[in-house]
């Protein structure tokens, strides 16, 4: 149950896609006066060490956030609805969103160096103005020790609380806020299966309880049909609470099992994930359509990868 550790996958290509969305999301509801307040449901250590053991094991940064800062200027999409890593012309500016993440993350790292990746945690906490107010639930007993160490390094006060909690479960006494004004990202590791049939039940119960909350859910894009099945109940959810909603997904390789030279099957890694998104911010869908088709260029494994953005209500 406590075998999952962030740090090994912390600025992977599917932490890319989460943070720049999440980002995106946190501005413009922060132009807003009213009081907001964002609940992470796993909200891990907070802050990860690229150069340290963990990422160092999985070398999964450097296959998206560390990739990014070595790939050359982006390339605008020859075609708008063609959604491949084929798509190339002539070179555009940095996306704005991509650029506001790069921006963010270099903010935590001295000029000449990029060791320090901020989870969600820390992104959050720095867009939250005064009157706001972050609720961080971890479970992991040494993510959540972790967590509070660096959490207090901020001196935030009562502004953020650490919840050694199942935010699956913590969410709902919370639900709604007392300024009616909230922000819910969930992206747990699913490596316990009831994690996919957990994050519906958990949306579908918050939205009864708050049904013009901002939920973020981040799913893996793997060959199981559990997790091409949350999108489908989310987009299900959204539709029967009649919300707006937007679903966005990033793949960067093929999802096939393949046979190295000796006969060993080799498993691909994560290829791909999505982030369903219930009452996202109306500037959201043009802002990834724009920031997406770069991704795919700069983080592509093979010529598999692709992106994709769909929205109703």
């Amino acid at each position: 149950m406590f075998s999952y550790r962030h740090a090994f996958h912390a600025g992977n290509h599917a932490d890319v896609l989460k943070h720049m969305t999440l980002l995106a999301v946190l501005r413009h509801m922060t132009q807003k006066q009213t009081a907001l307040t964002v609940f992470d449901t796993h909200a891990g250590a907070g802050l990860y060490r690229l150069d340290g053991d963990y990422a160092r094991t999985s070398g999964e940064a450097a296959e998206g956030f560390l990739r990014l800062l070595a790939a050359p200027p982006p390339l605008r999409p020859t075609k708008v609805n063609q959604h491949s890593a084929a798509d190339a012309a002539t070179s555009a500016p940095t996306a704005l969103l991509l650029q506001d993440y790069l921006e963010l993350v270099a903010s935590f790292n001295s000029k000449n160096s990029q060791r320090v990746y901020p989870g969600s945690p820390f992104i959050i906490q720095r867009l939250l103005r005064e009157r706001d107010r972050l609720k961080l639930f971890e479970l992991h007993p040494t993510d959540t020790k972790t967590l509070g160490a660096n959490i207090a390094q901020l001196a935030a006060g009562r502004q953020v609380a650490v919840l050694q909690e199942d935010g699956f479960e913590g969410l709902r006494k919370f639900l709604p806020p007392p300024a009616r004004r909230a922000l819910v990202l969930c992206d747990p590791s699913y490596e316990i299966k009831s994690d996919y049939a957990r994050v519906p039940a958990m949306l579908a119960d918050a939205l009864q309880r708050f049904v013009t909350g901002t939920y973020i859910a981040w799913y893996p894009l793997i060959p199981r049909p559990e997790a091409h099945d949350v999108p489908r109940k989310l987009k299900t959810l959204a539709v029967k609470a009649q919300r707006p909603w937007l679903n966005a997904s990033l793949t960067v390789k093929n999802s096939k099992l393949t046979t190295d030279a000796m006969g060993e099957v080799q498993r691909p890694g994560l290829p791909a994930s999505g982030l369903f998104i219930i009452n996202p911010p109306h500037t959201l869908k043009a802002a990834l359509q724009a920031a997406l088709p770069q991704l795919v260029q700069q983080l592509a494994q093979d010529e598999h990868a692709a992106w994709a953005v769909e929205s109703g209500g």
